[in-house]
């Protein structure tokens, strides 16, 4: 069994907390089957939340987490909602969380920022972050300059706090890699798109099973968000108006609005955007989530129980 400090439970994986996707359901079975289910707050207010935290506890109890997109215009009201249900886990991205960890922390929350520098992983330490996630631009969704392999093991030398790795991890491979790496648990979300538990639009799935090792792209960059998505008429159109000078950021922005959630309610082709990490060529079956997990960690412990036998 593979060790770690992080969350009491019993596989060292966490699900990404993905904008739309990552609802009770799906959160409530990863955590069931042993990893750590995490609740998406990007897309709701606090009393969506609440409901969906309802949801969650009615089908299990086990520990589970909510994602804060600091971004959000909810953001103020979901950080209540955390410290009034009692959450056990906070995850946060897009932004610096330091407004709302005193009050989470004092509440009893661990708090697990989604980090893409050293800086920032630093930063967080020293406020009390219970861990960190060192997120790689491997990743689908918002995404940071720094890539897995050289992210992970510089954030596991500058803290003491368990780390978890992040980007272009859908196996065992990429969990033994993460625990070489320095990091002692992963997040997947590309590979938690596919499951059976979860409810995004089955053109979604489709095109995710689909894609192969070059299916994503990058866009963004001229607003300082950028995103990884898979290729799609969508993703390539926004890609060509932040080339065009003639276009404001406001109509930029304008043309995406609502794009993910077309994505994922509607399975828009066209207008959608398909958020999705570069290792979606790895991802290649529908599974439940109960399957992901320990395939992920039986590969990965047959391989580490092994890797001595690599040596001369």
């Amino acid at each position: 069994m593979i060790k770690s400090r992080i969350c009491d439970i019993k596989y060292p994986v966490f699900q990404g907390g993905m904008a739309w996707v990552a609802d009770a359901n799906l959160a409530a079975a990863v955590s069931e089957a042993g990893g750590l289910g995490i609740i998406a707050a990007m897309n709701m207010s606090g009393e969506l939340l609440r409901e969906e935290i309802k949801k969650l506890r009615a089908v299990t109890d086990k520990p589970f987490g909510v994602n804060v997109m600091l971004m959000s215009p909810f953001a103020a009201e979901v950080a209540e909602v955390v410290v009034e249900e009692r959450v056990p886990v906070v995850t946060t991205g897009a932004g610096n969380p330091v407004t709302y960890m005193k009050k989470w922390l004092a509440a009893g929350v661990k708090v697990i920022p989604v980090v893409a520098s050293v800086a920032l992983a630093q930063m967080v330490e020293r406020r009390g972050a219970t861990a960190v996630v060192a997120e790689g631009g491997e990743s689908g969704g918002h995404i940071g300059e720094a890539n897995t392999m050289p992210l992970v093991p510089q954030v596991a030398d500058a803290v003491d706090i368990p780390v978890i790795a992040a980007g272009g991890i859908a196996d065992g491979r990429g969990l033994a890699a993460a625990i070489m790496l320095g990091a002692e648990g992963v997040q997947m979300g590309t590979r938690f798109l596919v499951a059976k538990e979860c409810t995004v639009h089955e053109n979604y799935k489709r095109k995710v099973l689909k894609a192969g090792d070059i299916g994503t792209m990058v866009s963004g960059r001229r607003a300082g968000h950028p995103v990884r998505a898979l290729k799609t008429p969508f993703a390539r159109a926004y890609a060509e108006l932040e080339k065009d000078l003639s276009v404001t950021d406001e109509q930029i922005a304008a043309f995406g609005a609502g794009a993910l959630k077309k994505a994922v309610v509607d399975g828009d082709e066209e207008g959608g955007s398909f958020l999705c990490g570069s290792v979606a060529g790895l991802v290649t079956k529908e599974q439940t989530c109960k399957e992901i997990i320990e395939d992920v960690v039986s590969g990965a412990e047959k391989l580490l129980s092994s890797a001595s036998r690599r040596l001369v």
